[in-house]
């Protein structure tokens, strides 16, 4: 993929100013505007090239579709939930965040709040506070011994089982992405979440919120856990069904909850927060001057990685392109988008096709099948309207569209190569292509192989003829008449039946149907 040109950056919320430094230092021009309102972000948004947010900025479909410019959307911090990353796919759009950057941090609050939960830390300090000195109101418990576990076995929830661990605790888990083998050499047995309710003594999540973990810790789930289990939720709102954990509590069968976020933030509905066994923050997970330092420095790299064409970190909706940064793979991209033109051009009265079959060939393209099956379909979607394909969107523009795209790879040729076959109607249309000499040529198209390769470059002039003598000197005299100059003449091997051939032009022609004497079908495109 050839570097991303990011010229300006709005900054709507307080970031370190490391972030911003970083980005003017490379050559970007950057405003920060805080505490901007949704009208006044979508009036904003139009004149940049990218966004850099945290969690209050709500950049909505709205917000999106005001962006004529905006390339690139980074969250410094985890998660994306203020970002709606449908709408920025759709718009292509790179959604971007700084997984790493609060790790320590959050790890460290869900660890504060376990053990405040277990000797009563601030309910204590405020009695003090009151004057009072009450020890046996207090009476707290070991966390030695105690099982701890762990729902989400990422960063954090890594560092925060290695931490507990030092308390003596022993940590179970479950994730549904980190291999038992993975988790088991940093202490942590795996389960499902049928066998870790029952067990522990606390429960500490840190997934992200989607479908599947809204409201993992419910009714049901609280049934199944130990009477006066403890809970810590520094992850998101709503991944304990708070209702749920209101009622579990006044019945006792939740011991105490330590709740950094809540589903709606700040939350209007006090009953939690004012429950004495419920400790709470205004969502503090990566407020230290650490993490915020580590989050704006994340993004900002990030941002000029990609801007000067070395690599893509932390991308949530563009995971295709961070193997698209060397000269090798920019050839290919290139070579993909031309077939899907190509293909494109020389089925115009045909379409819409429904379906799109993309085979890699080679060892070279091994673990490029995911890349050039997007960069094919941007050829084959790029129309001129204002819906813009790019590496980025091109699969969801397709799928909108109704076309089914599957891919393939052969392995065991040691040249590398791309073959494209579209479906429509009950017919197809192929066409393959390889890069030599760093150039993106055509092999062959719909069973027509080349002489000689033709180089996807400059204006091409495709067209479906029976071979004859006066074939050539009839349609160089017809691009003659309309003042278009032949510059190149790709002939097909077999010269038996229907072939098509290939013309490099000095320009395209006005309109194709001059051609209709002469030829059965014809495209013309410029690449």
């Amino acid at each position: 993929m050839a570097p991303i040109s990011i010229k300006s950056i709005l900054i709507s919320e307080s970031v370190d100013p490391c972030c911003k430094k970083i980005l003017q230092e490379n050559g970007i021009q950057v405003t920060e505007k805080q505490n901007m309102s949704k009208d006044d972000l979508i009036a904003e948004i139009k004149d940049y090239d990218g966004l850099v947010v945290r969690s209050a900025t709500k950049v909505t479909t709205d917000v999106i579709n005001a962006a004529s410019n905006l390339k690139i959307v980074g969250r410094a911090g985890t998660g994306v939930d203020n970002v709606d990353v449908d709408a920025a796919t759709k718009k292509g759009i790179i959604v971007m965040n700084t997984p790493s950057g609060n790790t320590i941090s959050a790890a460290e609050l869900t660890c504060t709040l376990l053990m405040s939960l277990s000797r009563h830390v601030p309910q204590a300090a405020m009695s003090m506070k009151a004057g009072n000195w009450d020890r046996k109101k207090f009476m707290g418990a070991e966390m030695y011994g105690k099982i701890l576990g762990i729902v989400g076995l990422g960063r954090i929830g890594k560092e925060v089982a290695t931490r507990m661990q030092s308390f003596g605790m022993k940590t179970i888990g479950y994730d549904p992405i980190t291999p038992p083998e993975v988790t088991a050499t940093w202490g942590v047995e795996q389960m499902s979440l049928e066998q870790l309710w029952p067990q522990c003594d606390y429960i500490t999540v840190h997934t992200p919120l989607m479908p599947s973990t809204a409201g993992l810790l419910n009714d049901t789930s609280f049934a199944k856990c130990k009477k006066g289990v403890k809970v810590v939720n520094c992850a998101r709102g709503g991944i304990i069904d708070e209702d749920a954990l209101l009622r579990a509590l006044e019945s006792g069968q939740c011991g105490g909850a330590g709740l950094d976020v809540f589903v709606e933030e700040p939350p209007k509905n006090r009953a939690l927060v004012n429950h004495p066994n419920v400790i709470s923050c205004p969502h503090l997970g990566a407020s230290t001057k650490e993490a915020q330092a580590r989050c704006g420095q994340d993004i900002a790299l990030q941002i000029v990685d990609m801007v000067m064409g070395k690599g893509l970190v932390g991308a949530v909706n563009a995971q295709v392109l961070a193997s698209t940064f060397s000269p090798e793979s920019h050839r290919w991209i290139k070579l993909g988008e031309a077939i899907g033109v190509v293909l494109k051009s020389c089925t115009t009265s045909k379409q819409p096709f429904s379906q799109v079959q993309i085979t890699t060939q080679g060892d070279c393209l091994k673990g490029s099948s995911g890349y050039m099956t997007s960069a094919v379909m941007v050829g084959l979607l790029t129309d001129g309207s204002k819906s813009c394909p790019n590496l980025v969107n091109s699969l969801t523009l397709a799928k909108e569209s109704g076309i089914t795209v599957t891919r393939n790879h052969s392995k065991g040729l040691t040249q590398g190569a791309c073959e494209v076959e579209i479906s429509f109607n009950g017919s197809s249309y192929r066409a393959t292509g390889c890069v030599q000499g760093g150039v993106p040529v055509l092999l062959e198209l719909n069973r027509s192989v080349f002489r000689q390769p033709v180089s996807l470059t400059g204006n091409l002039l495709f067209f479906k003829a029976s071979a004859s003598p006066q074939l050539l000197p009839a349609v160089t005299g017809l691009l003659a008449t309309v003042g278009v100059e032949m510059e190149s003449f790709s002939a097909p091997a077999d010269r038996s039946g229907d072939q098509w051939y290939c013309v490099g032009l000095s320009s395209l022609l006005g309109d194709l149907g001059a051609l209709k004497p002469l030829v059965k079908e014809a495209g013309q495109l410029s690449v």
